[in-house]
């Protein structure tokens, strides 16, 4: 039976829809960003993952969120541009949303409700993590502040 997690979709900052069929069989690494965060520093280490393991089938999916003291100012329209000019990020952004409350973007509902983690089913703050695997099944969260490369061995592990 395909996962749920196929099912869902997303759109890019200009309003393009997502899939996230298009991932099947691969592995996603899913994570609310903010540009004005002190964590910010970590999409030089997202961006590292991305180009490491691409290849080898993982994808990184950035979804801007403004819900932690409004860290996340930039406009749709200028989000990607902010994200590659300040940190070199090529991995897909999508567009803002939120990841709490009740307008909770799908994805991040369901990814709340297959790991729930140290607060339940909210999120903590900006930057966290969550991996599903190339059967669609999220299987790990990470805490808002482990770093990218802290989250390296696990993937080595799946890839």
């Amino acid at each position: 039976m395909e996962s749920k997690f196929y099912q869902l979709v997303a759109k890019t900052p200009q309003g393009k829809e997502i899939s996230m069929k298009t991932y099947q069989g691969k592995m996603v690494l899913i994570v609310n960003t903010a540009t004005k965060c002190g964590l910010t520093p970590q999409f030089e280490g997202l961006e590292k993952l991305h180009q490491n393991y691409k290849d080898e089938g993982l994808v990184v999916l950035g979804f801007p969120c403004n819900q932690f003291a409004g860290q996340e100012p930039e406009t749709n329209e200028t989000i990607t541009e902010a994200c590659q000019i300040n940190h070199g990020v090529t991995f897909q952004l999508t567009e803002k949303c939120d990841v709490n409350g009740e307008n909770t973007h799908p994805i991040f509902k369901y990814l709340k409700k297959e790991q729930g983690g140290f607060l339940g089913s909210k999120i903590k703050w900006n930057f966290t993590k969550f991996l599903v695997d190339r059967e669609g099944n999220v299987i790990k969260r990470y805490a808002p502040i482990t770093k990218p490369e802290a989250i390296e061995k696990d993937l080595i592990k799946l890839l």
